[in-house]
């Protein structure tokens, strides 16, 4: 389940790249670079497309040294994913808006890695419909993924971080969460993701005396397949007017966001939220 994908009903089951347990990785060698995440395991959610900010995030989180379960609707999508990665990375298929599927998740990535320091709730869907069109299908398709998920795939982890006292949870939201309104999301979108800071805020506050940290992001505009092909050079032109930095957002610049909130580096950071929109919205 990647970002701007339809959404689909689809038991977990589970294929590792290795067999059995999954080794730690080695200490990479990295010309001297910082390795943020040394040691540390991650759980990505819709992290199988090849254009999407799942993918980009497990990718940059395998350069600092986390091993990375990768969850997705597809099997097989999920498995390639972690494979692209390296060794030492599993892929899982998940459907998050099933909370048996997510326990299930999570007792397989447990499992394989021994310990889960890192989940990213990075799944989500989106349509571009009016407000008078929203049918109660397209409603319940978009907050089941988008904010159930983000609940279900929680709470199957956070018993596991809090018998270890220690946990980093990183949500997805939406810029559209917090101007009401996005350009390739309905008003049910736009919902679904203010839910999720809402969400996130009342997890931080509930889970940080179990040492366990929550924090959301909230994408601008960003280029993966939801704006793939369906942007002209006219919406490109005028969505550029707005955007003080003067360009769209690519996947590894919120990849950049959910490795700093993952990371040491925000200790002591909890129920906040990291715009990542190059300024098209700024807060007063």
């Amino acid at each position: 389940m990647s970002n701007g994908e339809s959404h689909s009903s689809l038991d977990a089951n589970f294929t590792f790249c290795n067999s059995g347990r999954v080794e730690e990785i080695p200490p990479a060698q990295s010309g001297g670079n910082v390795m943020l995440l040394n040691g540390k395991t991650a759980v990505i959610s819709g992290a199988a497309s090849p254009r999407g900010i799942g993918l980009a995030t497990a990718r940059l989180f395998a350069e600092h040294g986390a091993r990375v379960a990768i969850l997705d609707l597809d099997q097989s999508a999920a498995q390639a994913a972690a494979e692209s990665l390296g060794s030492g990375h599993i892929g899982l298929a998940c459907n998050v808006a099933d909370r048996n599927a997510c326990l299930r998740a999570a007792e397989a990535a447990i499992a394989a890695f021994g310990q889960i320091d890192i989940l990213i709730n990075n799944a989500g869907i989106t349509q571009p419909l009016k407000f008078m069109e929203i049918e109660p299908g397209h409603w319940d398709a978009v907050l089941d993924v988008n904010l159930r998920g983000v609940l279900y795939l929680s709470q199957a982890f956070v018993p596991h971080m809090r018998a270890r006292r220690r946990g980093s949870i990183v949500c997805m939201s939406s810029v559209s969460a917090q101007r009401g309104g996005g350009i390739f999301g309905g008003p049910h979108y736009s919902a679904a993701k203010a839910g999720v800071l809402g969400l996130a805020k009342a997890m931080a506050r509930e889970l940080g005396p179990d040492g366990i940290r929550v924090n959301c992001v909230t994408p601008g505009l960003i280029q993966t397949d939801i704006t793939g092909g369906k942007m002209t050079d006219e919406m490109r032109s005028e969505i550029l007017k707005s955007i003080p930095l003067n360009r769209l957002g690519d996947a590894r610049d919120v990849a950049g966001a959910y490795l700093f909130l993952a990371s040491d580096l925000s200790a002591y950071i909890t129920g906040a939220v990291i715009d990542v929109n190059g300024g098209m919205l700024i807060h007063g």
